[in-house]
């Protein structure tokens, strides 16, 4: 079925990491091999060859950059301006992936159904063209709408200006800790000027506000001030793991009144309680896709319909197969959530929605 996934971070994945991301997973996880300084090495799920085997056409790629002052004890860059620079080098890289012919930017309607018609019906939405799977191997481009994960980078809202232009068409405020703009996920205060003058700004460039890491004092703020289109790229629910990373059940109705998509994420500590980061497993803590199913069921509840959830699994966000549900051994492996919803009495219409059709809906009518 095809499949949108709305959070993955590829340029960091590329760039940071050091991963080729036109390679399949297990010559990447190889060249890992014996790599020790990070958790994930040798365990990353997500390339562009998986993304095809899976069926997931489309993305919500990032850039992310954090600024951080002298007392921030989070890693990051010393000035706005050194964090802009990094996400420069992370657009260079999608740029480079489109000349390969491996990715292509989706910014506006008539691009999206071109790359819906191109995934669901073998070519583009026009008709021009043709199949580009040829002899079994699937060589259709993904596509990928342009997020910023965190708004420290914007040193000035005229960046915000020349992001826009060059194809960002939705942006966090925050990600983890304070931020220039906002707090994040494990902060708290509500909106500075700036972060008021970025949410103006915001709407006047018809940018989409993703909810996600904003802590409950700015979300507040946000959901007051912000008129635009909003959506939650990556976030599960504070009823089942009580964390401020976690929507609670009044910040998920309030998104469902606003029309937003949530896309359920598939960190492990984010869907089963009690996860001790380097200790805990997802055998020894039953995490499978189940799990996540469970958030979005209670998201399902809370709305009345299956219209308001979706994927956006952050994979290989910084973590791979140590802390995702063990039944994935790659992001291909979201082929398998149909068939779980199925068991859970989700109608195919409803199945649907949740692989692509409540993104659609939420970017046909964003971008009209």
């Amino acid at each position: 079925m095809f499949t949108i996934d709305a959070h993955l971070d590829l340029s960091m994945n590329a760039m940071e990491w050091n991963r080729d991301l036109s390679l399949p997973v297990s010559i990447i996880r190889e060249r890992e091999a014996g790599l020790a300084d990070k958790p994930d090495w040798g365990r990353g799920v997500v390339a562009l060859p998986e993304l095809r085997k899976g069926g997931i056409g489309l993305v919500v790629a990032t850039q992310i950059a954090r600024y951080v002052a002298p007392d921030n004890p989070l890693p990051g860059w010393h000035s706005p301006q050194q964090a802009w620079a990094q996400t420069q080098g992370q657009l260079a890289w999608y740029k480079a992936m489109e000349e390969a012919g491996e990715m292509v930017m989706i910014k506006d309607v008539d691009g999206l159904e071109q790359q819906v018609g191109l995934w669901k019906n073998g070519s583009p939405a026009d008709g021009i063209g043709a199949d580009t799977r040829v002899a079994g191997t699937d060589t259709r481009p993904v596509g990928y709408i342009l997020s910023l994960e965190g708004a420290d980078s914007i040193v000035t809202l005229d960046h915000l200006e020349k992001a826009y232009g060059y194809g960002l068409r939705a942006l966090g405020p925050a990600h983890y800790g304070p931020g220039r703009y906002a707090n994040g996920t494990d902060s708290a205060g509500t909106l500075n000027e700036q972060g008021k003058a970025l949410l103006k700004k915001m709407d006047e460039l018809g940018l989409i506000l993703d909810a996600t890491h904003l802590c409950d004092d700015a979300f507040w703020d946000a959901m007051k001030l912000f008129r635009g289109p909003v959506w939650a790229s990556h976030n599960n629910c504070r009823a089942l793991v009580d964390h401020n990373r976690q929507f609670s059940d009044e910040m998920i109705k309030v998104l469902v009144e606003r029309g937003a998509v949530i896309g359920g994420a598939l960190d492990a500590w984010m869907m089963v309680p009690g996860w001790i980061r380097g200790r805990s497993t997802p055998e020894s803590m039953h995490c499978d896709l189940e799990k996540m199913i469970d958030h979005m069921d209670h998201i399902c509840q809370l709305a009345g319909n299956a219209d308001h959830i979706g994927m956006g699994t952050d994979l290989d966000g910084a973590f791979g197969k140590e802390q995702c549900p063990y039944d994935l051994e790659t992001i291909a492996d979201l082929q398998k959530i149909p068939g779980l919803l199925a068991k859970r009495g989700y109608s195919i219409a409803d199945t649907e929605k949740i692989m692509h059709g409540n993104w659609l809906r939420f970017l046909r009518k964003a971008w009209a």
